[in-house]
């Protein structure tokens, strides 16, 4: 008897595991389409490495009953193409408050296909393990993490007994992230004091702006897009994503209709049998906040002189009911073909390949998909 329970629970697990696999999918791309093109994976076979880098000049402040540390340990994933033979464009990925630094997988790995090294780290006090439990104004020190992450590549690049000898083209280093990995890497991209030079484009997904006026884009012109919703129950639209197209020239802002903001992350996938993924994670988020939620610490990031505006955060996940959200699985194809064409359009080696890549961005991905829009602001 107990061996029969015991099967019945085997086949009962690996029909779960199935089914959360491979249940309630969306419906594929069209295959003659050019974004079903841009999907495909790439041409190289991706593997990646897990590594810890301690940086000894900068403390990890106190949290909690977590005592601080006089350096920074990031937990750091790198993926890349198994056959890397040349220089390849460098992509930092930030991972979102109470997240980690797989929550891009998606990304790396498709990126990692069509032949870019991408890094993404556990930040040490906002992600979901932190001493001391989340520390969401922590991520006044992460564009400083980016920037020692950079300089290990930068310096693999120079050792001849590295993998990454001579595989680093350092002239092409992008940074991209979701939520608060967003605006780690905007602060990282755009600080007028702090902006680490050599990143040369940035993606934000669904990052907070709401603290930068203007002024706080202005000593850098550099590709810059915006990925966010109108649904988006924890970053509001209106008083973030909105703001990008007058305060940031040139930039993209790739309006994603029926979003929700966890189905962003890639653990996503996994709740897409919820009406809006955001019902899960505005529960997680919220609980992660309560023990800063009165601090005003906006002048930790920098002074009103160089763009940095003291205003109140919009509260979050105040819409009840949540409206219905689409597949995190089709929004997570959906943030690669905005998110992959946009560093291609900059970061190809070919001009023909750079042309097509903008071409796709600015025409065709909104023509042959209905949930987007993409905007342009003046130069």
């Amino acid at each position: 008897m107990f061996k029969k329970i015991l099967l019945f629970l085997v086949v009962l697990l690996l029909v779960a595991a199935a089914y959360l696999q491979f249940g309630h999918l969306p419906e594929p791309l069209p295959a003659d389409t050019q974004s079903s093109q841009w999907l495909e994976k790439g041409i190289h076979d991706v593997s990646y490495f897990d590594v810890e880098l301690v940086d000894d000049t900068r403390p990890t402040q106190p949290n909690g009953d977590y005592a601080g540390s006089n350096e920074r340990r990031l937990q750091t994933r790198i993926w890349y193409p198994q056959d890397l033979v040349a220089p390849a464009p460098l992509l930092i990925y930030s991972h979102g408050f109470m997240s980690s630094r797989s929550g891009g997988s998606y990304l790396a790995e498709h990126f990692a296909s069509h032949g870019y090294i991408v890094a993404a780290m556990d930040y040490p006090l906002t992600n979901m393990r932190a001493p001391g439990g989340p520390l969401v104004k922590d991520v006044v020190n992460q564009p400083a993490d980016i920037s020692f992450l950079i300089d290990q590549f930068v310096s693999w690049d120079t050792d001849t007994g590295h993998q990454f000898y001579e595989r680093v083209d350092e002239k092409h280093i992008g940074v991209l992230g979701l939520s608060l990995g967003g605006m780690t890497s905007t602060l990282a991209a755009f600080h007028p004091r702090n902006a680490d030079l050599r990143i040369s484009a940035a993606v934000s997904i669904a990052g907070p702006v709401f603290v930068f006026g203007p002024a706080f884009y202005e000593s850098r012109n550099i590709p810059f897009m915006m990925i966010a919703s109108p649904i988006d129950a924890m970053i509001d639209y209106q008083t973030n994503a909105a703001t990008i197209l007058p305060n940031v020239k040139g930039a993209l802002l790739v309006t994603m209709n029926d979003a929700s903001h966890t189905g962003f992350a890639a653990p996503g996938r996994y709740l897409r049998w919820l009406d809006n993924a955001d019902l899960l994670g505005c529960s997680m988020v919220t609980r992660g906040l309560e023990k800063t939620a009165d601090e005003l610490w906006a002048s930790e990031i920098g002074s009103p002189e160089e763009g940095v505006l003291v205003v109140p955060q919009t509260a979050l996940c105040t819409t009840d009911p949540l409206p219905p959200a689409m597949n995190p699985i089709r929004q997570q194809w959906l943030t690669i073909l905005a998110a992959f064409p946009f560093f291609e359009s900059h970061f190809a080696l070919s001009e023909l390949r750079r042309k097509e890549a903008s071409d796709y961005l600015l025409n065709t991905y909104s023509s042959e998909i209905p949930e987007v829009s993409v905007t342009r602001a003046a130069k």
